[in-house]
């Protein structure tokens, strides 16, 4: 169907690509619309905001958008001052000037720290917003590129800092290079100057992984070991699958040897431990984290021990490992606690960390760049959906300070919340499980009559929470609601949440999707027409099954760079990574259960159904969910008689990222469909 579009460069695709664009922005382009993406645009460059720093030597880092700066420029700031707005930032990294100077666009995608020069770092760099990343090195001290300095391709990449002047780098430079899916494969010992097809191999994982990679701590470089002849340690790992991997650690020969672990894991480790946390219940029960010294020697004796075992509803939702500490973050019944567990004492307690009230999502990242610098200061992040974030740190390395949150600085306000109020609630899918998801409620509103953009991803083990948004906020002061389902295929509630909707169990996610609409509706907040599905990716792919499968059970449905066609995911290279978690349409048991539910072969003809107003969005560099997907479900629905939006930005690759006009616009053209739609309750 439409195969034509497969070919971005066709002229019956740009054809396609340009009217269907016009039609949505003739549509769209409304004084509501202009409105804002204007306010959006502001709140992407203010500047009295919550700045999120890290460490590096004597200076804390900060990169930001501005009015003038749209594509941002990064910062640094002398590290004994408090990072605040009005604190006497420099700019040392103009992002604009460059794309200038070079007449290309390149996006920001962070940095990567030199522990031997902490100011000298590798800048990461999109090309237009694609996966594609180019590493290019830059003196923090000196505030310019280095000259002759590490200058990477613009391929899928990773690195690792080896030495001053060394690299682990993986780069899909090749075919060869690269596993079926497109990501690197071969690692390369590649020094200052010289071309990645020339540098040595480090490591190579199997064309049939997902990729590999390498991390590397150096205990005498971090100053926790004094014998001279202490070695770096080298854990090169091989992604069997997304969610799937064996670990590898180097020996004093030089040889690889397998860490017996579980392939179903998350894991981190530093110079004496390894902390995992179990998917599966081969050795351990799945959701439990488990803490053990690291096998640096092969005879090495196991002593695990179960840091956590969840309950039920409950998961581990983030883990690190510091220098000296442990810490981790529990989600019990979608509710947040902090434990911290001392590794320099034996026996040490696990200890819980109060938590300031009303605190729905936390993060956790260390204050330095690098494990091997500073200190174990930990910077802890709270918010919600109408609660404002804040910073605390928790300085961990001071034993004789009590183990308790400091604050450090929180975020203005970007939207009145006077009023307002989220809570937990729980519907009941078809097959009786309880799916949990949070509401946020405006100020007012009339009983079954609100407006409710209801958002979900539902795949890969990925977790949703809530987060406070200035965009999410104006819908609300607008009188609308935001509802987050936390559906199966997601991690919220631990792996098997996970697990039980892969594969043949994909209709369960989907299911969850559906009864939280109408558990909206049950419950005397909504009513069909006033509900619209959301969600990008697979999240788009959830939202393309409420189209085709649940069209009664919403007002609109909002589809971003979606997966759509479920027969031919996998013949672009992206796409072969996601087998394990959707099946194999080259086998025949799987493509008839993937073909149930595509919702390309699902659209039925005009006068059989009535969907609701669907608007479909993508990218045209987007190399990871190819923009086809969403291009020919638009023409099938075009050619059945429906008359879906449809809308195509050059660039901004698979995450919509861009200058801040750009991604405001992008946001404000989603937000016009809602208002066109639900909110007026009449077709787009």
């Amino acid at each position: 169907m439409h195969l034509y579009l497969e070919h971005d460069d066709d002229p019956k695709t740009l054809q396609f690509v340009a009217e269907k664009d016009a039609e949505s922005e003739r549509l769209l382009t409304t004084p509501e619309f202009e409105a804002d993406r204007d306010a959006i645009k502001a709140m992407i460059e203010r500047e009295d905001r919550l700045i999120a720093t890290t460490r590096r030597g004597s200076w804390l880092f900060d990169f930001h958008r501005s009015a003038d700066h749209p594509l941002g420029r990064w910062y640094r700031l002398p590290a004994d001052l408090a990072p605040l707005p009005d604190a006497p930032w420099e700019p040392i990294f103009d992002l604009d000037a460059f794309c200038a100077q070079e007449n290309k666009l390149w996006l920001w995608r962070g940095v990567l720290t030199c522990p031997w020069e902490p100011t000298r770092v590798l800048i990461c760099l999109s090309d237009g917003g694609s996966d594609p990343i180019r590493m290019l090195e830059f003196d923090c001290e000196a505030k310019s590129i280095v000259e002759g300095g590490f200058d990477t391709p613009a391929v899928r990449s990773h690195a690792t800092w080896l030495s001053r002047d060394e690299i682990a780098y993986f780069g899909s430079i090749d075919r060869e290079s690269s596993t079926r899916s497109g990501w690197p494969r071969v690692g390369r010992r590649l020094r200052r100057g010289q071309a990645p097809a020339d540098a040595p191999i480090l490591y190579a994982a199997a064309d049939s992984d997902v990729y590999g990679s390498c991390a590397v701590f150096d205990p005498v470089l971090a100053g926790l070991a004094t014998d001279a002849t202490t070695r770096p340690i080298r854990i090169f790992t091989a992604s069997h699958e997304i969610s799937n991997c064996s670990l590898f650690i180097e020996d004093h020969d030089a040889s690889l040897r397998r860490i017996d672990l579980p392939t179903d894991i998350d894991f981190g480790f530093n110079q004496s431990h390894l902390v995992w946390l179990a998917k599966t219940d081969e050795r351990i029960p799945a959701g439990s984290l488990a803490l053990q010294p690291l096998p640096l020697k092969p005879d090495q004796t196991d002593t695990r021990r179960i840091l956590f075992s969840p309950g039920e509803r409950q998961s581990v939702s983030q883990f690190l490992l510091m220098r000296e500490w442990c810490a981790f973050v529990v989600s019990d019944n979608m509710e947040p606690h902090l434990f911290v567990l001392d590794l320099t004492k034996p026996d040490a307690e696990i200890q819980e960390i109060a938590l300031p009230a009303d605190v729905q999502t936390l993060s956790l990242q260390t204050l330095y760049s690098d494990l091997h610098l500073g200190d174990d200061t930990l910077q802890i992040y709270g918010s919600g959906f109408v609660q404002k974030p804040s910073c605390y740190h928790l300085n961990l390395s001071n034993r004789q300070e009590p183990l308790e949150l400091k604050l450090i600085a929180s975020a203005p306000s970007y939207f009145n919340s006077e009023g307002m109020t989220s809570f937990l609630l729980e519907a009941t899918s078809e097959d009786g499980t309880k799916v949990p998801y949070h509401i946020a409620l405006p100020k007012s509103w009339t009983k079954g009559e609100l407006p409710v953009l209801l958002y979900g991803y539902g795949g890969f083990d990925v977790s949703l929470g809530p987060y406070y948004s200035g965009v999410i906020g104006r819908w609300m002061e607008q009188g609308n609601a935001y509802v987050m389902a936390y559906i199966r295929g997601g991690g919220e509630l631990g792996p098997n949440w996970h697990r039980t909707a892969k594969g043949h169990g994909r209709h369960k996610a989907f299911a969850d999707f559906a009864a939280v609409a109408r558990d909206l509706v049950a419950r005397g907040y909504s009513k069909p027409s006033r509900i619209a599905g959301n969600g990008g990716s697979n999240g788009g792919l959830l939202t393309g099954v409420m189209a085709t499968r649940y069209p009664q059970d919403f007002g609109a449905i909002w589809c971003q760079v979606p997966v759509l066609d479920m027969t031919r995911f996998h013949t672009f290279p992206a796409g072969k990574a996601w087998i394990d978690e959707y099946g194999n349409p080259e086998n025949p048991a799987d493509l008839d259960y993937l073909r149930s539910y595509s919702p390309l072969h699902n659209i039925k003809p005009a006068p059989e159904i009535s969907y609701p107003p669907i608007y479909i969005e993508s990218s045209s560099n987007d190399d990871r969910v190819h923009p086809s997907h969403a291009r020919r479900f638009a023409a099938r629905l075009e050619e059945l008689g429906h008359h879906p939006l449809f809308h195509e930005f050059g660039s901004g690759g698979h995450g919509g990222d861009g200058a801040s006009s750009e991604l405001a616009a992008r946001t404000a053209l989603g937000y016009s469909f809602l208002r066109e739609t639900i909110v007026k309750a009449k077709g787009a």
